[in-house]
């Protein structure tokens, strides 16, 4: 599979993985993170997806943007202004979509992990806890 390695690593790019390969095994194949780079942004165990971007040491929110602490990815202040990818987002990223807790947010990334990448915005309606009302409001804040 091809993985996307973009941010502060050595060697940004495609990298070609194994399948069922980790987040840590994509940035060891692209060089390892550059020093200093906080990783803790990103789950290190997470199996990635052929054809999935991963941005290691994403600059944080500008000043006052953000509420969520120190290191976050998400921009939860301006959901609608930037769509949420579904194959990408983190649990953050997923629960700063309006209507969506913590317990939504796992389920759309262990759909993610069971089902392979989403190909259509539809198919988010497939997640349970996904209904009619809760998909109209967020199709607008969520890209493939």
């Amino acid at each position: 599979m091809v993985v996307h390695v973009a941010g502060k690593v050595r060697r940004p790019g495609l990298v070609h993985a194994p399948t069922g390969s980790r987040i840590a095994d994509v940035l060891s194949l692209a060089g390892g993170a550059l020093p200093g780079v906080d990783l803790t942004t990103l789950n290190l165990a997470r199996q990635v997806t052929d054809g999935e971007q991963i941005i290691v040491g994403r600059p944080a929110p500008p000043p006052g943007g953000a509420t969520s602490g120190p290191g976050a990815t998400a921009n939860p202040a301006s959901p609608a202004s930037t769509p949420v990818n579904l194959n990408t987002a983190t649990l953050d990223q997923l629960e700063a979509l309006p209507g969506v807790g913590p317990v939504l947010a796992q389920r759309i990334l262990d759909y993610r992990t069971q089902n392979g990448p989403f190909t259509t915005i539809d198919q988010l309606q497939e997640v349970s806890g996904v209904g009619p009302k809760k998909f109209d409001s967020l199709k607008s804040h969520v890209r493939i």
